[in-house]
């Protein structure tokens, strides 16, 4: 019977020939098989829309409810891996990190999702080509810390020649890739592979419509899914059923739901309408009349899914009276018909008339969004779903609401509730340039709030020159009113978008939380060209009384409209320009560029201690500087880095400090513009190479954590940022630490006033040159609250300038008539460069035995002098008394008596020299001095004698 068997072509021959068997379903059976005929030419294939019926060998019509590629296949239903696929992971960082048996990936219905972890999962399908085909597929591809190649072998395992094997991501929904294949066996393989390094909700790659087309033949046509239909034979694809249908397996057309049930385009099955609640409905403001006027109106949010006729439905509400329409948005007036139009250049308003700017001033353009009867004309809505990643055109997501702009309802609770606003184009009045590096050029800040049951989540993005949206920030739950400004430094086409999804827990329709809303109050962004203004800057005036742009670093001087240069450590925010009181001052230790746009540090700073003034020199610091902290692991084991990279100081403040995600590197995208960060200090995650299986490094994730230096000093808080002592024991009590203090203008959602840098140089003579920098020893990531990072940089050059007050003198002795005098640093010598050491000095000295001789001579001296004297001496004392007792013998012998006449008491024969004492009780002094003062001119010395008369009385 023909149900045992089916028909098969053999191999071609060499001359192009092929057989046509039998084949049973049945192993074993062998009689009763038709004989082999000669089989159709092996170039043979039959159109899309046909099979071939291998009966008769001829190419025969599909039948109403089925279809055919000809020579392709089409695989869209996703209920599981369909036959001949497969799913294989590995652990590309060695099976020591743990089994990737679980990381597959996985069927959901309408496509196939990857892994999210840091094992690498392939999906591989082998298909036998007769004549050249194709591949093609559409995927989602929306996370960078993804790594997502598709590549084609053949039955040698020798990869196809492919301009590039790895997927672009995806920005604005599904995208589209197509590939050539061979003739012959053609090996197919989509692979991923995730860096997870701390990140929570990566979004998977999805995959679905693989069409595969180069087959000589299709041997059956395939029957249309469910939720599709083919009305005609002969059709290469089913039409999707239409909202409130259904259809089964191989449908000619679709059943309309009853009345009481309901389903979405291309639905396989009907659901109940459950009554209606206040949940299936908004509202929202209608445009204004001829009248000026606007009333709050209710929608049923589509598709509509409930039922208003049952018991207990809400219905929906009646309409708001009338009211008078809001003026429009600043700097747009309305004109005769109800459309708000922005004023002309060169004019301001406040929503109602439109004014020209005063003399001396200029119109302030940018977009300030309050009131909200419409949606700009810049600004859209829509809906993305969360189960397909559709965009669903007929839903609006975010609705006006007068005061405010909210999001309604989806068709499921995880849906994407989308808002877009693009700017084309900034103005360059304002923007300062150092060194090609822009300041800011525009600044945007809206306000909002969140009301949530669930954990709701309102995502915030950018998107530059139609490159995929990067995430800035995110919010979680219920939220109080609140505002966030985001500063923009590039002047491209930019495209912000905020995304709420209610919940993130896949759901197959339904509305649970659609109570759970955000709102936006305003919008403000600035410096947006060809914009509109609310108001009127003041400006300065040129020679011919119109108005100019200052240059760099000046403000206009408000009394004489006049661009005034910024004082001496001053800078000036580029958003403000007017006025002296706009010029900021500058931190301690720190000084403004040339052009007043920052302070820096030059690399140089004093201190006073005491007494004593520190000066320091950090120039051999000023190149960049990486550090890596600490090993991390994640949830499998795979070690990754922390590393950070510093510009520390000089280069008139220019951020040099530049962190990259490589990974489109890896993916040979070379040329691909590469997501990167530049500042003061910057952190990026690194995975060895060892582990990637990658040549080089693999870095992602990079993030600012310093863009404006705010001082540098040794205390431990400055500007409400601190450094604790206890972080890095050990400073010297003499030698403080220098601390240089950063701060980032990017808040997020954990650090409201943004992230914060301290670096502490610490002087250390053992660490030369640029010595070592690291991270606390408890807080391994460089931080411990995940927004102020701490680092210390031990070195020599962290030392002061060496001065005189460094070393000492000291003077050798005396040897061989020979003394130095050298001059020897005080240890340990906590100075580096300044002075330089005298050089030694080399005297000539008198050795200790040239001194005693000296003294031995004097001594001799001095003995035989004092020697003479005391002869002399004693003569002369011998003399004196001689001559007394002559006198005494030539005395009167009577009392009173006087001698017979005067005399000098010198006889004859005697020495006229000889002394004579007035008594023989004067010592031997007295004597002498009474011969130096009594001797008169001629030689002689006279001695005075009493009378008898004197005596008596």
């Amino acid at each position: 019977m023909q149900s045992e068997y089916h028909y098969e072509y053999t191999e071609c021959d060499s001359k192009g020939t092929r057989w046509r068997v039998a084949v049973p379903h049945t192993q074993g059976l062998c009689t009763g098989l038709p004989d082999p005929v000669k089989g159709t030419e092996c170039s043979f294939s039959c159109a899309a829309g046909q099979y071939l019926d291998m009966a008769v060998q001829e190419c025969t019509p599909c039948g109403k409810g089925t279809y055919s590629l000809g020579t392709g296949v089409h695989f869209e239903e996703w209920t599981e891996l369909p036959h001949g696929f497969k799913s294989v992971s590995n652990n590309a960082y060695g099976t020591e990190y743990g089994n990737c048996s679980r990381s597959q990936w996985e069927a959901r219905g309408e496509y196939v999702a990857s892994n999210t972890d840091e094992c690498t999962a392939t999906l591989m399908y082998s298909v036998t080509l007769k004549q050249e085909g194709t591949i093609s597929f559409e995927y989602l591809y929306p996370d960078r810390n993804i790594v997502f190649e598709f590549f084609v072998q053949n039955n040698q395992c020798q990869p196809r020649e492919e301009n590039s094997r790895w997927m672009k991501t995806t920005e604005k929904g599904w995208g589209y890739h197509q590939v050539k294949l061979t003739k012959g066996t053609n090996v197919l393989y989509w692979r991923t592979m995730a860096f997870n390094m701390g990140n929570n909700g990566l979004k998977p790659v999805l995959l679905r419509n693989i069409l595969i087309t180069g087959a000589a033949y299709t041997s059956e046509c395939f029957q249309c899914k469910p939720g599709t239909f083919a009305p005609s034979t002969g059709t290469s694809f089913c039409d999707l059923c239409p909202p409130n249908t259904f259809s089964y397996h191989g449908a000619v057309s679709c059943i309309p739901c009853e009345s009481d049930k309901y389903s979405v385009a291309g639905s396989a099955v009907c659901t109940l309408r459950p009554p209606c609640t206040d949940k299936d409905y908004f509202y929202t403001h209608m445009p204004c009349d001829a009248n000026g006027e606007t009333q709050l109106i209710y929608k049923w949010i589509e598709p509509k899914i409930c039922n208003d006729t049952m018991e207990g439905a809400k219905v929906l509400p009646v309409s708001g009276i009338k009211i008078e329409c809001p003026p429009c948005n600043p700097g747009f007036h309305q004109s005769n018909t109800t459309i708000c139009e922005p004023c002309p250049h060169g004019m301001f308003s406040n929503g109602t008339i439109c004014r020209e700017c005063p003399v001396g001033t200029q119109a302030a353009l940018g977009f300030e969004y309050k009131w909200w009867n419409t949606l700009p004309s810049n600004m859209g809505s829509t809906v993305m779903s969360g189960i397909n990643f559709e965009y669903q055109r007929e839903a609006g997501g975010w609705e006006v609401a007068g005061d405010y702009v909210y999001t309604s309802g989806g068709s499921s609770d995880n849906d994407y509730m989308i808002l877009t606003l693009n700017v084309p184009a900034f103005s360059s009045q304002q923007q300062l340039t150092e060194f090609g590096e822009s300041n800011e050029v525009s600044r945007i800040t809206f306000v909002f709030d969140m009301k949530c049951s669930v954990n709701c989540q309102l995502f915030f993005m950018k998107a530059t020159d139609m490159d995929v949206s990067s995430l800035i920030e995110s919010w979680n739950g219920t939220r109080d009113k609140q505002s966030y400004s985001h500063h923009l430094k590039s002047d491209v086409n930019t495209t912000f978008s905020w995304a709420f999804q209610r919940t993130s827990v896949r759901t197959d329709g339904g509305r649970k939380y659609t109570a759970d809303v955000a709102k936006i109050y305003s919008i403000n962004i600035t410096n947006v060209k060809d914009g509109v203004a609310s108001w009127c800057q003041p400006c300065a005036l040129g020679t011919d009384s119109q108005c100019i742009s200052c240059p760099s670093g000046h403000y206009i001087d408000m009394r004489t409209s006049s661009c005034i240069s910024c004082p001496k450590n001053t800078y000036l925010p580029s958003h403000l320009i007017f006025g002296e009181e706009s010029c900021t001052e500058c931190g301690p230790g720190t000084k403004n560029n040339d052009v007043h746009s920052l302070c820096y540090n030059d690399c140089h700073f004093s201190i006073s201690e005491g007494r004593r003034k520190l000066q320091y020199d950090f120039s051999l610091l000023q190149n960049i500087t990486t550090v890596t902290g600490k090993p991390s692991f994640t949830s499998r084991g795979v070690k990754f880095y922390h590393q950070f990279s510093i510009s520390l100081c000089g280069h008139q403040g220019k951020k040099l400090a530049t962190c990259t995600q490589n990974v489109s590197d890896t993916q040979g995208l070379e040329n691909e513009p590469r997501p990167s960060v530049n500042s003061y200090v910057c952190q990026s995650v690194i995975i060895p190479s060892q582990a990637t299986g990658q040549s080089n490094l693999m870095s992602s994730q990079p993030i600012v954590l310093a863009d404006q230096m705010i001082g540098v000093t040794t205390e431990t808080t400055l500007a409400q940022i601190s450094s604790p002592v206890d972080l890095f024991p050990g400073e010297d009590a003499g030698i403080k630490d220098i601390i240089f203090y950063y701060r980032s203008k990017e808040v997020t959602q954990s650090c409201v006033f943004g992230r914060a840098t301290t670096i502490r140089l610490r002087c250390n003579p053992q660490k030369k040159g640029q010595g070592t920098v690291s991270v606390p020893s408890n807080c391994s990531e460089g931080t411990c609250d995940g927004c102020v990072f701490h680092f210390l940089w031990e070195t020599e050059q962290a030392c002061p300038l060496c001065t005189a007050n460094d070393f000492h003198i000291i003077t050798s002795a005396c040897q061989h008539g020979i003394q130095k005098t050298t001059a020897v640093w005080l240890k340990p010598q906590l100075c580096v460069g300044g002075i330089d050491l005298p050089p030694q000095t080399i005297s000539i000295c008198k050795t200790p035995d040239f001194w005693l001789k000296v003294g031995v001579i004097s001594g001799i001296c001095a003995a035989i002098m004092l020697t003479a004297l005391t002869g002399y001496f004693w003569k002369k004392n011998r003399k004196l008394e001689y001559n007394y007792s002559r006198l005494m013998m030539n005395a009167p012998s009577k009392e009173g008596e006087l001698p017979a006449a005067d005399s000098c008491a010198i006889m004859e024969g005697e020495d006229a020299e000889d002394e004579l004492l007035y008594s023989p009780r004067h010592s031997i002094l007295r004597k002498f001095i009474s011969l130096t003062e009594k001797r008169t001119s001629d030689g002689f010395d006279c001695v005075p004698l009493k009378s008898s008369e004197h005596m008596d009385m």
